[in-house]
């Protein structure tokens, strides 16, 4: 039988590229695709899907919310253009990877694989397995700090904010800070869904790092749990204690 497959991405365009990729193989039949990970899930409950073909970076919901909310026995292939989540164990899990762009022959093992689970007479077991695995070496995102020839990873959830400064970009923690390549206009487009807020046209902060928020003739300020103070900008102060609920 041919597998029914659904595809969900937050860009059309690679919506489209791969949509056209998987018909091209002749070996699924597309049920469905979407752009928006909320509608996407209640799609696939609603219709028979037997794989999904999920983007990792998306906005709201990324694909392993998505993939933990998927009824059991949809199998997923996660798509992705940052290596840092092209985990090593998606390879060798019954449940595969893909990293933009796609390429044919990546696209045609990933077929395969899923042909080979559905041939197993323990498939549901084998799902089940693949999917805890994959959910559970879940890695925290990183930013790459290149200088010289070296490149440092630091993990997101350490940064207490970036900010930019004498033409650079630093992201901040509690012991240090790093030069990053991406402008706050960026990183404010790729972070929001992690929980960091821009607060100033030249600085992100992570919610999760305000310890206290205070008012004076001197405009509104936030302290980090690190004892750092920063300025917000007036007309950011109305939107950032709606972000914190007060």
């Amino acid at each position: 039988m041919i597998p029914k497959v659904y595809v969900v991405d937050d860009e059309a365009l690679a919506v489209k590229r791969l949509v056209r990729m998987l018909e091209a193989t002749g070996r699924v039949d597309i049920v469905g695709q979407s752009t928006d990970p909320e509608a996407a899930v209640e799609a696939i409950r609603a219709a028979p899907v037997d794989l999904v073909f999920l983007d990792i970076s998306m906005p709201d919901l990324d694909g392993f919310e998505v993939c933990a909310r998927l009824p059991a026995g949809v199998m997923v292939v996660f798509t992705t253009a940052h290596d840092e989540h092209a985990l090593a164990a998606f390879a060798t899990n019954a449940i595969d990877y893909l990293l933009k762009p796609i390429r044919d022959d990546e696209l045609a093992r990933a077929i395969d694989k899923l042909e080979r689970l559905r041939d197993r007479p323990d498939a549901s077991h084998a799902l089940a397995a693949a999917m805890a695995n994959i959910l559970a070496v879940k890695q925290p995102e990183r930013i790459a700090s290149r200088l010289g020839d070296r490149i440092h990873f630091v993990e997101l959830d350490r940064i207490s904010h970036f900010i930019a400064e004498d033409k650079l970009t630093y992201a901040v923690t509690a012991e240090r800070s790093y030069i990053v390549e991406p402008s706050i206009a960026d990183l404010e487009e790729r972070y929001a869904r992690a929980g960091f807020f821009r607060i100033h046209r030249a600085t992100l902060v992570r919610l999760a790092a305000i310890v206290e928020l205070t008012g004076g003739s001197d405009g509104t300020r936030v302290r980090l749990g690190d004892g750092k103070e920063l300025a917000v900008a007036r007309e950011r102060a109305k939107s950032l204690k709606d972000k914190l609920g007060v």
